[in-house]
């Protein structure tokens, strides 16, 4: 057991280390591209960190392991755990990481449009996929055409993200690269030849580090004689989501609220759109109880967030809501 727990934590550095690699480099190219934090934060850093959650059900469902039912169970649990962390632990622990300097009656304080156009999205897309769970199996045009509306709102919402940035960089919301590029360790020099070959390096430890962690997984769930849904649903997101919340925790010490914010629910937006087409065309997608109970809380912390969605910001007492949320979920799981 030891050796496996090893190797979980080996291929979990692995993972982290290729997200950090990555969403250094999409900071670079957003600076050098003269575009808003919002595409920065929502778009190109949140699909880098969203990259690991990603690759792990891709894998698994295109045969990580010998069994397929591991890897429908792998697959479905990686994508449906994903939202729930972000949208409960991750928007918590990057409240706390302020809370000595704000105090519990201070205010996150993202650019507005932006944080309501991901939650709107999330909120509407994932409601789709958590219909589609009722419609019968058999019915794979209705299944496939539901994964394609999925798909396709992403798309959209990457065309309005990216409309508004010309805009949001006027007003003072341009990205700023403070820290090199880590290949600059290197001596290598700060152009875009440099940067892509940071995304590339990137983009093979992810992939390496993915089917490390989902072999992983499979042989802790037999080990221990449990679920490898349930394993997936509590391990695979806490572990994929770790890049989300190190890189907004550091971002919102250091003031940028939007960076902090939009890297947590851009990711929500890929994560409510794109990963549950892929399940809903490659899996059953059944409504497992446990399934069920998770996706509820996903939604209820979502429009919690969204209700809190104004100009003012979003207080941080709030976010201990969505902390709570995180623990009524394992509560349930565990219980």
């Amino acid at each position: 057991m030891f050796a496996l727990i090893a190797q979980l934590l080996l291929m979990l550095l692995v993972i982290l280390a290729a997200a950090e690699l990555f969403t250094n480099a999409l900071e670079h190219l957003g600076h050098r591209l003269g575009i808003s934090e919002g595409v920065t934060g929502s778009l190109f850093a949140a699909v880098a960190t969203a990259l690991p959650e990603t690759t792990v059900p891709l894998l698994a469902l295109l045969g990580g392991t010998a069994s397929a039912r591991v890897n429908a169970e792998i697959g479905t649990g990686a994508i449906l755990g994903a939202p729930l962390m972000l949208c409960t632990l991750s928007s918590f622990l990057m409240a706390t990481a302020v809370l000595g300097r704000r105090g519990l009656r201070g205010r996150i304080q993202p650019e507005n449009s932006g944080l309501v156009r991901d939650l709107n999205f999330f909120i509407g897309a994932f409601a789709l996929a958590i219909a589609a769970m009722f419609v019968p199996v058999d019915w794979r045009t209705v299944r496939t055409g539901i994964g394609l509306v999925l798909a396709l709102a992403y798309f959209l919402y990457v065309l309005l993200t990216l409309q508004a940035s010309a805009a949001l960089v006027q007003e003072g919301h341009g990205t700023q690269a403070e820290a090199p590029l880590w290949l600059e360790h290197l001596r290598l020099p700060r152009s875009l030849p440099t940067i892509f070959a940071q995304l590339g390096l990137a983009t093979v430890l992810l992939l390496l580090g993915a089917r490390g962690f989902i072999n992983g997984v499979d042989a802790v769930s037999q080990a221990l004689g449990v679920s490898a849904l349930l394993i997936a649903l509590l391990v695979i997101p806490l572990a994929t989501e770790l890049p989300e919340k190190l890189n907004s925790i550091l971002w919102i010490r250091r003031g940028k609220d939007t960076l902090a914010m939009g890297n947590i629910t851009g990711a929500l937006v890929f994560q409510g759109t794109l990963l549950p087409a892929i399940g809903i065309c490659l899996t059953d997608w059944g409504p497992r109880p446990e399934v069920l109970a998770g996706l509820l809380i996903t939604l209820l912390a979502a429009a919690w967030l969204r209700a809190w969605a104004r100009p003012g910001g979003i207080a941080l007492w709030a976010l201990g809501v969505n902390g709570a949320l995180y623990l009524l979920y394992l509560g349930l799981m565990l219980g």
